[in-house]
């Protein structure tokens, strides 16, 4: 008798990316226009102590932070880590160190790039400098990396020089690229869920101890702490518990706006999901309508879910899904 074949692990490549805009304070205003104009500014603390990159509250007082001074462009090396494999959009493409440098008047270490060629290059203590983007713009990118001063360049013992901060067309504003690359494995409950889904159903996993249905599933119940084997196909109608009119439009969403975002607990489940609302005005949807999947040809999950037409349920109903 010939054993089983294990079920296929599923594995999917998934990218989380958005632009995150930010205004900039005074300070960080005047340490990124400094970066343009080729000078490093830090911040004078309540204690004396210098910070490079400036902060805007003092870390030991809560105070705000405005007294900035100007620190050198060369500095020293506090520790280091060999980046063999640069990923993608890292300051060099080819291996560096991942260095802190502590710069010439300044009393904290500013994390960036060494261009250097082997580890064997690198060492705590060694001298380095600020190699200059040739293409400035007001960015941390403004510093394109580290590299190895010359013999008696710079002075360790320099003090920071006190900086107006005033810069013409300052920098007010950045848009930070935040991405996140990597490979999902839904797992045993997931993965079942995913196969119900090329088949039209959904399928959902019972607590065997509490008896709440989870949709998706997740391999154990988060309130009994006990594994969920006992699988239940729920649906496919359910009741709208909770929505938002959406007003702004998603990139690469071919979806116009307003459209209606919901909560559906779907009938025999434990608890909602999420789906979007259609074949009804924006302004008629409404807790308690009853709606079911619309799929697509191919489709691997319902493209969106539409009034039954049924009465609406009622609130006694669906309260403990809200």
């Amino acid at each position: 008798m010939t054993a089983a074949s294990p079920p296929e692990i599923l594995r999917a490549p998934l990218v989380v990316e958005f632009p995150f805009t930010r205004s900039l304070s005074p300070v960080q205003s005047a340490f990124l226009t400094g970066l343009r104009e080729k000078v490093v500014l830090g911040v004078t603390t309540a204690d004396g102590k210098v910070m490079v990159p400036p902060v805007e509250y003092d870390p030991v007082t809560a105070e705000e932070l405005r007294e900035l001074v100007e620190v050198g462009s060369t500095g020293t090396v506090t520790t280091w880590a060999w980046n063999a494999s640069p990923r993608p959009n890292q300051p060099l493409d080819t291996p560096f160190a991942w260095v802190l440098v502590r710069l010439d008047g300044a009393d904290t270490a500013i994390l960036h790039a060494l261009d250097a060629p082997a580890p064997e290059a690198v060492a705590t203590g060694m001298r380095v400098r600020v190699r200059w983007a040739g293409e400035r713009i007001g960015a941390i990118t403004d510093i394109a990396c580290f590299e190895p001063a010359e013999s008696g360049e710079g002075d360790e013992g320099v003090r920071a020089a006190p900086h107006g901060g005033e810069f013409e067309n300052a920098v007010t504003g950045i848009i930070a690229e935040a991405r996140l690359d990597y490979s999902y494995s839904p797992g045993r409950a997931q993965t079942a869920y995913i196969a119900g889904l090329s088949e039209q159903k959904t399928i959902g996993e019972r607590c065997p101890s509490c008896h709440k249905v989870y949709v998706p599933p997740r391999g154990a119940c988060p309130t009994c702490g006990v594994a969920t084997t006992d699988r239940v196909e729920v649906g496919p109608a359910g009741t709208v518990t909770t929505y938002c009119i959406v007003n702004i439009k998603a990139k690469n969403l071919d979806i116009e706006v307003p459209y209606v975002y919901a909560h559906i607990a779907l009938d025999g489940a434990g608890l909602a999901l999420h789906g979007r609302i259609g074949g009804i005005p924006y302004d008629q949807v409404r807790m308690g309508l009853r709606v079911e999947p619309v799929w697509t040809e191919g489709g691997r999950y319902p493209d969106h879910y539409r009034p039954t037409g049924e009465p609406d349920a009622d609130y006694d109903v669906y309260k403990e899904l809200i």
